[in-house]
């Protein structure tokens, strides 16, 4: 098992920016695939960002690709995502989750695909 916690997350003007820390505990003798997935009220679960499990290969979705990256420290069991030019539309609780299988490709975009999630961390971006 992977324990995953969130941490990072705030009330922050638009325009404004955040960075996004997930720290995995328990089984972490290996690398996994991560990913970053946000659910505003009332909407479902949707893809943000993934990286690979050596960090050499990263996803976007549409809506962040060029003011979200995704990073990791595989020394630090950690990943991380710099949120900038954040928008109201980005007012979510972000989750990250990590997929027990994995892979050189990144492009891993469904939740379910991913097979352990943190709690979330909530992002709120004021207009």
């Amino acid at each position: 098992q992977v324990q995953l916690v969130e941490s990072g997350g705030g009330l922050v003007q638009a325009g404004g920016s955040l960075r996004l820390s997930c720290a995995a505990s328990g089984r972490t003798s290996r690398s996994y695939n991560m990913g970053w997935f946000r659910q505003a009220p009332g909407k479902e679960r949707e893809f943000v960002a993934a990286i690979n499990w050596s960090g050499d290969s990263t996803y976007y979705a549409d809506s962040v690709k060029g003011r979200f990256t995704i990073s990791r420290d595989n020394a630090k069991n950690t990943v991380y995502l710099q949120v900038n030019s954040l928008k109201p539309e980005d007012t979510a609780v972000y989750y990250c989750a990590a997929r027990f299988f994995i892979s050189s490709s990144s492009a891993y975009t469904s939740p379910d695909e991913y097979d352990f999630w943190g709690q979330g961390t909530k992002v709120t971006v004021s207009s």
